[in-house]
């Protein structure tokens, strides 16, 4: 079973982020910020990673670059999942090693289809 690690400071987000993934099959883990995400992935490195931008202690797009320095970093498909809607932003992500990019609020079509363009389904 692939695993994906939601990372978002809304627990609301990420309980409907978990249905969602669980509804396709994949387990799931939940962090509530970047450094506790790259704890969990220094421990475990996850096949996709759900990403936020704005969160405290560490943003996602911190997260994202010094994840793929991590040994086996450059694994996981990233997909960010913000409210950020400005392009030069969302090149940014995708520049710095996001795989995909969700506007939020999603639904489970939305990330299945990201899912399926990223190569994690």
């Amino acid at each position: 079973m692939k695993l994906c690690l939601v990372v978002d400071d809304s627990r609301v987000v990420r309980k409907v982020a978990r249905r969602i993934l669980e509804d396709l099959g994949f387990g799931v883990a939940e962090a509530g910020d970047g450094a506790e995400a790259l704890a969990w992935c220094r421990t475990a490195m996850p096949d996709v990673v759900l990403l936020d931008w704005n969160m405290p202690v560490m943003n996602g797009l911190e997260f994202l670059r010094r994840l793929r320095q991590e040994p086996a970093g450059a694994a996981p498909r990233v997909l960010f999942c913000s409210v950020e809607s400005d392009l030069d932003r969302i090149r940014e992500a995708l520049e710095e090693g996001a795989d995909e990019y969700i506007m939020k609020p999603f639904d489970g079509d939305i990330v299945a289809s990201k899912l399926a363009l990223a190569g994690a389904l």
